[in-house]
């Protein structure tokens, strides 16, 4: 089960590199090769490569990227979820996900993360837990 919740974080968050568009529905636009998305996944990639080939210390590795990756996307989405942004970060991230499949409408004082980012974070958490629990 641990490496199905692995692989589906994977190729989910390929879509940050490459775009997932299915019709006229768009999931995520990707940034491609020369972004920190990117960089984050081979970092994702690079700790799964540990996780698999050097157990246990490589459990250790993964759990190390992930917690990493988990604190830069509260820091990123929802800290300013709990907290509030500013207009400057809501106009920001509302333009740069307008179009995206949305499950909750924005908001004018709160960040109100797109589907996709609400996936990705679940899958983030589930595979921490996963990764703690073997």
């Amino acid at each position: 089960m641990v490496v199905i919740i692995q692989a589906l974080l994977w190729i989910w968050f390929l879509g940050c590199t490459t775009t997932y568009r299915f019709g006229k529905i768009l999931l995520v636009e990707g940034e491609g090769i020369k972004s920190a998305e990117f960089f984050a996944l081979c970092l994702y990639s690079a700790g799964l490569i540990a996780y698999h080939a050097y157990l246990p210390v490589g459990r250790w590795v993964l759990l190390g990227v992930l917690l990493l990756w988990a604190a830069v996307q509260f820091r990123c989405h929802w800290y300013y979820t709990i907290f509030g942004a500013s207009e400057r970060k809501l106009q920001g991230y509302n333009d740069c996900f307008r179009g995206t499949v949305r499950i909750f409408r924005e908001s004018d004082t709160r960040l109100v993360p797109d589907m996709y980012h609400i996936v990705l974070h679940l899958l983030i958490l589930a595979n921490i837990v996963g990764c703690s629990l073997r």
